[in-house]
């Protein structure tokens, strides 16, 4: 069941506050939460994690540090790198 508003109903600068609030109490309803109230923060979260990718699919593009492949070159870059090792 969907809580609160559909995403998709969402202006961008609301569903921008709305994710960014759950993300602000996620730690404290995986800690401090029901097992209910977890389900429930979990399935609005990724409804509005959805809709945000797929409004803004560009802000939602890995660093490439974040990734296998970025993270190996940028150690290997670190390695040959003069400085203060």
């Amino acid at each position: 069941m969907t809580q609160g508003i559909p995403p998709e109903r969402l202006t961008d600068d609301d569903l921008r506050r709305e994710l960014r609030h759950l993300h602000d109490t996620r730690h404290g309803t995986v800690l401090g939460g029901t097992a209910s109230a977890l389900r429930t923060h979990t399935v609005r979260m990724l409804e509005l994690e959805q809709e945000f990718l797929r409004r803004f699919p560009d802000e939602g593009t890995p660093d490439p540090r974040r990734t296998r492949r970025g993270s190996r070159l940028e150690a290997r870059r670190d390695d040959t790198t003069p400085g203060d090792h």
